[in-house]
């Protein structure tokens, strides 16, 4: 645990000492603020309507129409963000040879993997932390439920801890960190849109395909819906990501 808390030390002070983390932080609570702005506005819009016509208020819920469209937009956002924080992590000590000195040292592997990737996931969560202004805003304005704001926070998190692994293993692959940002979004994107073709398949492929979907698990956890199951995914995908790293890596320690 020592180690993996050093390797964690390490990473973030390669995140904070360099402008990285603080532009992708940046970057990130400006896209997210303007996406809360713009449904909030949205929502405002049709609280006036509500006024002129009372038989549509009882429809209104700040949850649905404004916390659980900007949880899910974030996410969206994971998908451009996450490539560019996790491309340096192992392509990066590749490309200057520390990796040899890192993977002969008396740290496990388990432990530089472990500790890259909860060095990664403490920035994102760091994010997240700075998007509770918003849902905070609509507390003192409004009355939402907290379970589905804290169940969708959840949910974001564990979404990221699925795709960093995918950025690990993308960055063990290559020293080049724009192949291996590139990689990563395109992985992502792809595990995104898996969902989209459920419609056209047939019943059990369907449901193969939405239970491999990252967003059908979100949707429930940002409806407040906890379920093991979505749980149980999110955190055996995320350990799936981690073994290919290993093993990725470990074929280069062997070569």
């Amino acid at each position: 645990m020592r180690n993996i808390w050093a390797i964690l030390l390490r990473e973030l002070k390669v995140y904070f000492a360099s402008p990285i983390a603080y532009v992708f932080t940046a970057v990130f609570l400006i896209v997210s603020g303007f996406f809360f702005w713009s449904i909030l506005q949205m929502f405002n819009t049709w609280c006036m309507q509500a006024m002129q016509y009372p038989q549509y208020a009882g429809q209104l819920n700040i949850n649905e129409m404004v916390i659980r469209p900007l949880l899910q937009n974030m996410s969206v956002v994971f998908l451009m963000i996450i490539p560019f924080l996790t491309m340096r992590l192992f392509s990066d000590e590749r490309r200057t040879g520390t990796d040899e000195l890192l993977l002969t040292s008396p740290i496990t592997m388990n432990q530089i993997i472990l500790g890259k990737f909860f060095g990664a996931l403490s920035v994102v969560v760091v994010m997240l932390l700075l998007t509770g202004l918003y849902p905070l805003f609509a507390f003192q304005y409004s009355s939402p439920e907290l379970g589905p704001v804290m169940s969708g926070y959840l949910g974001l998190v564990l979404l990221a801890a699925c795709f960093i692994p995918i950025g690990l293993l993308c960055s063990a692959l290559t020293e080049n960190q724009i192949v291996a940002a590139v990689l990563t979004f395109g992985c992502l994107l792809l595990l995104w849109v898996i969902g989209w073709s459920a419609e056209s398949a047939g019943y059990m492929t369907r449901e193969i395909i939405r239970y491999l979907s990252l967003t059908d698990h979100l949707e429930d956890l940002a409806k407040g819906v906890i379920d093991t199951k979505d749980i149980v995914f999110y955190l055996s995908f995320s350990a799936m990501g981690l073994f290919l790293t290993k093993m990725a890596l470990e074929s280069r320690r062997w070569r």
